[in-house]
């Protein structure tokens, strides 16, 4: 039979108090007697239950992340940052994937109202305007990761600056001599309310501005996030008249379905179009594809870290960690051909 708490406190000569508290890692224990029971639980291969250990803590030891669409490489990075962080911990990870707005509404409202959970992860799912208040005001803390909304001050945050990252891609294209560089991205009024390619494109408005140019309004393509939409996208970007020389898209998926369409009109990337896209995936460097590098797995990790402090202590301010962009320049892209640019 397996041997039990009772067998544990038996062996060391202590009460079970004395075997929970050593259990629980609690300081009220002197160092012979904590050194005594853990040698009783290493000599009787004790495991403890964790029904009993946090029905003791009263706590779940669970912590939630809501993430949309699991197929997008970029969730997938953040939740990889977000899962190696909780192993290292004696946390559990529950994982709901939202896929709709009515599905998103429905787990927050559940998550958060209930003890299933000793806190939660918000990814990439900006909360409405008549939420705020109840989240801030939830049984258990709450985190946010790639949500940079102004109003969400009040929570304790990971974001990454994405107007910059929209930017210095632009800059990097205008750098190489770039004068027409064309912009696709997700839909800005989707019903997820993301911030990240409205963000992309203001930062992609300012670096062209700042360089005398006015972006033309048919320069930007926008439609359903993926690899075939952005091809097609990209397709009528280049049949028009006076056509790009360089594509920024606002994400690796879309990039390569940039890249795709450039292949299909017989065009050569980068020396008759250049792309850059955004996320840095794993793919992306396989393809030798320029683009924005920001810190998925961290942005994961470090939302771990900041839920961990909030569970310990609910009446720590909020904090915000900021994550920067880097452009990681690859093999798409170039200077333009002689007489592209105007």
């Amino acid at each position: 039979m397996p041997a039990t708490i009772r067998d544990v406190a038996r062996v060391a000569g202590v009460g079970l108090g004395t075997v929970s508290r050593v259990i629980n890692n609690s300081p009220q224990v002197s160092d012979p007697t904590r050194r005594r029971v853990l040698e009783a639980i290493e000599a009787l291969d004790f495991h403890p239950s964790p029904i009993a250990r946090r029905l003791s803590l009263g706590k779940t030891l669970t912590i939630a992340a809501i993430a949309p669409f699991f197929t997008r490489p970029a969730t997938v990075e953040r939740l990889r940052g977000v899962e190696l962080t909780i192993a290292g911990t004696e946390y559990d990870l529950i994982v709901f994937s939202v896929e709709s707005p009515e599905r998103r509404d429905a787990t927050l409202r559940e998550v958060t109202r209930s003890q299933r959970v000793d806190g939660a992860l918000v990814i990439s799912l900006p909360p409405r305007d008549g939420e705020l208040e109840t989240l801030q005001a939830s049984p258990v803390p709450v985190v946010l990761i790639d949500v940079n909304n102004p109003e969400m001050e009040g929570f304790s945050r990971v974001v990454v600056n994405d107007f910059e990252g929209g930017r210095r891609a632009t800059q990097h294209l205008l750098a190489l001599g770039h004068r027409r560089v064309g912009y696709i991205s997700d839909p800005f009024d989707e019903p997820f309310l993301y911030t990240a390619s409205r963000m992309r494109f203001q930062g992609y408005q300012q670096a062209l501005q700042e360089a005398g140019i006015e972006p033309a309004e048919v320069w930007h393509q926008h439609g359903e996030h993926g690899r075939y939409e952005a091809e097609r996208l990209a397709i009528a970007l280049l049949s028009l008249q006076n056509a790009p020389t360089a594509i920024f898209a606002a994400s690796d998926t879309q990039a390569i379905g940039v890249m795709e369409a450039a292949r299909k009109m017989g065009l050569n990337v980068p020396k008759d179009l250049s792309v850059v896209g955004y996320d840095d995936i794993e793919l992306a460097e396989y393809m030798g594809l320029t683009t924005v590098r920001q810190p998925l797995f961290e942005s994961g990790a470090e939302g771990v870290r900041l839920l961990l402090q909030a569970i310990a202590d609910r009446s720590a301010p909020p904090r915000t960690v900021r994550l920067q962009t880097e452009v990681i320049p690859r093999r798409t892209t170039a200077q333009p051909r002689d007489g592209d640019a105007p």
